[in-house]
């Protein structure tokens, strides 16, 4: 190999004469001629000398084609081989191939833009104030594996929709497709290739996005495998060593994580969610604009006397003054509103404990002071009634105060009862 490129070496760029150059390295003019005119990179190659199991090829693949998965040891015996059988394996392996049918496996590749597919994750974590943790919805875009997350208050339709909404916006676009597994408040797999029947919920955000929603059917996480995958890895990684606060303080450090991923090298990749995502995004759907009220939690009612609303299992409290009046009740993720003809009459914090009730202490005043204002219109619309209310108060009062011994109560005699039960038999 060395004489061979130092003799083209000194022929194309030295100029020297294959005369001076056989001279030179002690060589043939004719080899000199031959590594000139050579095409290829000259390689040792030894002439092959046989094998021992060369006479037997013709019997092994006989029994090969009577059954192509024939192991080597079975081979070996009715051929009658007596020789090692590491040489005899090597030969079957070869040969193998010949007769088995050929069933090649496909790579599951993702186009830019089609699909994300979309998970609950239930971090094993406690959190103060929270008897159950709540879940975590994962996205993650098939193409360039662009993951995102996010802490959700429920499993509900609507925070399904809200959440999938908020994760969207931070993504950037909309795939052309959104992969769900099973889930309740997404739709319900159909077999025979019908398409699934989606909650109304996600009916309306499937309309809105003008995406796909495709649900697999049960008992298939390998179908969504690259954000199963994830949420290995964020139990394995995200969540060692760290402590919450709440769920806002989760929603930060997760986010915070998935920056630092989004940014590192993936082997299968061979580049970084980073690098991909523009491709990604150029191909998926522009976001459409939603407003408010669109899409989660939204109700309307005639505000009763009892002037607190239930979202999910909580109450909430409204401005007593719209009471009797219809009011529009709307909440994300993390507000609750209520609106009346246009005006916001009540807005709260939305709260992640199941069944409690929420109180605006100037609600609570507002409804206090109503009550006596009404009790006082009760009072001036009926005097003589207000009078003897209290003349019966006086003397409830006194009779108290005289004690139980001044009271006179009739006791029947025994015999009365007798009596009774005495007719009821003659009857």
């Amino acid at each position: 190999m060395d004489d061979w490129a130092e003799i083209r070496r000194l022929h194309r760029a030295e100029k020297m004469p294959i005369k001076v150059i056989a001279r030179t390295m002690g060589i043939s003019k004719n080899t000199v001629r031959r590594a000139i005119r050579a095409t290829e990179v000259p390689r040792y190659e030894r002439a092959a000398t046989g094998s021992i199991v060369d006479a037997f090829e013709p019997a092994i693949r006989a029994q090969l084609k009577l059954d192509p998965k024939m192991p080597a040891t079975t081979i070996a015996e009715r051929i009658g081989w007596v020789n090692s059988i590491t040489v005899l394996r090597d030969r079957v392996r070869d040969l193998r191939p010949v007769y088995l049918p050929v069933d090649p496996v496909s790579r599951t590749t993702y186009e830019p833009g089609e699909l994300a597919q979309c998970d609950l994750w239930f971090p094993p974590i406690t959190l103060p104030g929270l008897a159950d943790v709540p879940p975590v919805l994962v996205m993650v875009s098939g193409y360039s594996r662009w993951s995102v997350g996010r802490m959700i208050p429920s499993r509900h339709a609507e925070d399904l929709v809200l959440a999938t909404w908020v994760l969207l916006a931070e993504l950037g676009a909309v795939p052309k497709a959104l992969v769900w597994d099973n889930e309740g408040g997404v739709g319900k797999y159909r077999r025979g290739g019908r398409p699934p029947v989606l909650s109304a919920q996600f009916n309306a955000l499937r309309g809105l996005l003008a995406t796909r929603v495709v649900i697999l059917p049960p008992r298939d996480p390998e179908s969504k495998g690259i954000v199963e995958r994830t949420n290995q890895y964020l139990e394995t990684s995200f969540l060692p060593g760290r402590t919450f606060s709440g769920p806002a303080d989760f929603n930060a450090q997760l986010g915070a994580w998935f920056a630092l991923v989004n940014a590192r090298r993936k082997r299968h990749l061979q580049c970084a969610p980073a690098d991909r995502i523009a491709a990604d995004r150029a191909a998926m759907l522009e976001l459409p604009p939603i407003e408010a009220g669109q899409l989660g939690w939204h109700n309307q009612i005639r505000l009763p006397r009892d002037h607190w609303v239930r979202l999910d299992t909580c109450d909430y409290s409204v401005d007593p003054h719209v009471i009797g009046r219809k009011v529009n009740v709307y909440a994300d993720l993390e507000r609750v509103t209520v609106r009346c003809g246009g005006h916001l009459v009540a807005e709260h914090a939305r709260s992640w404990a199941p069944h409690q009730t929420i109180t605006d202490p100037v609600h609570a005043e507002a409804g206090r002071l109503l009550r006596a204002e009404a009790a006082r219109a009760k009072l001036a619309a009926h005097p003589a009634a207000g009078a003897a209310g209290a003349a019966g108060a006086a003397v409830n009062g006194a009779g108290a105060a005289a004690g139980a011994a001044d009271i006179e109560v009739e006791q029947r005699p025994l015999a009365v009862y007798d009596d009774l039960t005495n007719r009821r038999e003659a009857s």
